[in-house]
């Protein structure tokens, strides 16, 4: 088993300010390393976990093993969390943490489809129980669809040659058929500067394969609305779209919305949300070191007031 190592994890578990009899969700178990620490400092509290890789879930029970009696497992996307937990009788909830992007395991796993490093059948499926792939993306969409989300999602400058070079291509099965593919679209300058050709091209198609950013939307949303008075949502990106998203959900029921100041206001609008981090927090230089992949992350939190 490939070892993660989770990116903030003291911050991340420190921010959620936890209680020993709280209700507490991670929305994104992995392999438990935040899910751990979350529960050794529960007694009569609970924490609801969420994944869609079954792999994942299986392998974490390994890590949770002392603290299982405190855990309920979700294979289930976070989108849906606020049903889930109402299936559980859970109307609200004392924190959630989210840890965003693909861990460790499953970039390193060639089988898998994720990683320009490997040559392996394109996948990129987070829920392995999902029949649509990184296959379909790339040899069944038309060319607008392809440079709409190498573009979108992945932020990528050639996004219109490479798609038109991969309609050109099909079919393409493999990992490394796709980073040649790319690799022949892009000039020279691009391919010999810093960083890997293909990383915005497999980002893009890994967002659109799993509906990351659409899924991340709904569930910000919903685990604000499952916020007790006092509780706190802590989330980690890896990426400016996923920060983009969250510091805009954050930041709409943090701050008061804009008013024309010579029309009179009837009513005096309440702000139940602090944003904590309106000056994002990014990893030392100690962690940099550590854990090359935390380069790109960012940490945000979120508290609920409490009631007066």
């Amino acid at each position: 088993m490939t070892k993660h190592i989770s990116v903030f994890k003291n911050q991340a578990i420190e921010a959620l300010h936890i209680k020993p009899e709280g209700i507490y969700v991670d929305a994104t178990l992995g392999r438990g390393g935040h899910s751990l620490e979350i529960a050794k400092q529960l007694t009569t509290g609970q924490l609801h976990v969420f994944d869609l890789d079954t792999q994942a879930i299986f392998e974490s029970k390994t890590t949770l093993n002392e603290v299982l009696d405190k855990i309920v497992f979700h294979h289930q996307n976070y989108a849906n969390i606020q049903a889930t937990l109402n299936e559980h009788n859970i109307n609200e909830v004392d924190g959630i943490l989210f840890d965003l992007g693909v861990s460790s395991p499953q970039l390193d796993n060639p089988e898998r489809g994720f990683s320009y490093r490997y040559d392996a059948l394109l996948d990129m499926r987070m829920n392995q129980q999902q029949e649509f792939s990184a296959y379909d993306v790339v040899n069944n969409y038309d060319l607008k669809e392809l440079t709409r989300i190498f573009k979108e999602y992945g932020e990528e400058s050639f996004s219109y040659k490479i798609a038109q070079k991969i309609v050109n291509a099909r079919p393409i099965e493999t990992t490394f058929q796709l980073v040649d593919v790319i690799k022949s679209a892009l000039p020279a300058k691009v391919l010999s500067s810093k960083g890997h050709p293909a990383k915005r091209v497999f980002q893009a198609i890994r967002i659109e394969v799993n509906q990351e950013l659409e899924s991340l939307k709904k569930a910000i949303k919903q685990s604000i609305e499952l916020l007790k008075p006092g509780g706190y949502c802590v989330v980690i990106t890896f990426h400016s779209l996923e920060d983009r998203i969250v510091k805009k959900a954050f930041n709409e029921v943090s701050k008061p919305k804009k008013v024309d100041k010579r029309v009179p206001q009837l009513e005096v609008e309440i702000i139940s949300y602090e944003h904590l981090t309106t000056q994002v927090i990014l990893p030392t230089q100690k962690e940099l070191e550590e854990n090359p992949r935390s380069q790109s992350a960012k940490l945000r939190i979120l508290r609920r007031k409490q009631e007066i």
